[in-house]
């Protein structure tokens, strides 16, 4: 096997050890880092699926590695940094907020992972809706962020993801 077959898995992992990096930097307490291991996460998915077309190495393994790595990089830590950032002044019902993020892009992968995809998404793409979730984070931490407003959009953006009513054409 040739390393150009391994590019893509290995960007998808590189996705995966930022989304980790990310949730280590929210319990430090270093939200902004966080945020931008999330975003910098975002761009590395965006391109291993390039890569294994480019090199046409794509296989259902490489599928089913980045949706595991996108369910940890912008499932499970967006939702952990927006819960430690602000949700937590809501007690139970700002983790039940974060929980609901997450079960909502794991349901999302999951279906993804099954569904033919016809060139546009249906829903928020979760890697957006992370990213958002690390955009409002890095405005929270410059301005003032409204723990009612970071509830707000959390719930808008688990609907988003899964909403047939959205969307969103592959670029």
């Amino acid at each position: 096997m040739k390393i150009k077959e391994h590019v893509p898995n290995m960007l998808t992992l590189l996705n995966l050890t930022l989304g980790m990096l990310a949730i280590i930097s929210v319990l430090k307490g270093e939200y902004s880092d966080a945020a931008m291991l999330i975003l910098l996460a975002a761009f590395t998915d965006r391109l291993d699926g390039n890569f294994a077309r480019k090199f046409d190495v794509v296989s259902e393994v490489g599928k089913q590695l980045d949706s595991i790595c996108d369910f940890a990089s912008f499932g499970v830590a967006p939702a952990v940094l927006i819960w430690s950032f602000t949700l937590e002044d809501f007690g139970t019902s700002g983790m039940m907020v974060a929980i609901i993020f997450t079960i909502s892009g794991a349901y999302r992968l999951a279906k993804y992972n099954v569904v033919e995809f016809d060139g546009a998404y249906i829903g928020l793409p979760i890697t957006i809706s992370g990213g958002i979730v690390a955009l409002v984070t890095l405005y929270g931490l410059n301005y003032s962020l409204n723990t009612f407003v970071a509830v707000v959009i959390t719930l808008l953006l688990s609907y988003a993801m899964n909403s047939k009513k959205l969307r969103i054409k592959k670029i």
